[in-house]
């Protein structure tokens, strides 16, 4: 089970940012908060980017990013160079993630799902291993063309 883990979201993730938080801390999970602190207006990629750069330095095992769509937020976590932030709106694109595509970070968006449904994501993907074999080789091949650095 991943214990670590870094969170950030723009100003229409705040309210789901706060809720899986505190989730996760319930659960004995410690949680590095990269903000946004409130629903004032800010710009997504100036909180995404940090969550995505600590779980590249290894400084978190994990990160969970959030905002309305979750699609911006997921784009600038995958321009970090050994980043695979998968966007996840069910159960099923949550288990996807990680069991196919080992998955490091999620992105939901606050706007697209409800607060139950982001919840069960975050379970779900926390629990399913990396299913490995066929999969790895598919994995190495995409992080064989990363160029961006951390």
């Amino acid at each position: 089970m991943i214990s670590d883990i870094a969170i950030g979201c723009d100003h229409a993730g705040f309210e789901y940012k706060e809720a899986i938080k505190a989730h996760l801390i319930s659960k004995g999970v410690r949680v590095k908060d990269f903000g946004t602190y409130s629903t004032e207006p800010v710009d997504y990629p100036d909180f995404i980017r940090p969550v995505a750069e600590a779980v590249a330095k290894g400084d978190a095992q994990a990160g969970i990013v959030l905002g309305g769509s979750g699609n911006g937020e997921a784009i600038v976590s995958n321009k970090v160079r050994d980043i695979r932030c998968a966007v996840c709106w069910d159960e099923y694109t949550a288990r996807m993630g990680k069991a196919h595509n080992d998955s490091n970070m999620i992105s939901i968006g606050q706007r697209t799902v409800s607060l139950e449904t982001a919840l069960r994501i975050v379970d779900v993907w926390l629990e399913t291993p990396f299913e490995g074999g066929r999969h790895q080789r598919r994995i190495d091949k995409v992080t064989a063309h990363d160029c961006q650095v951390a």
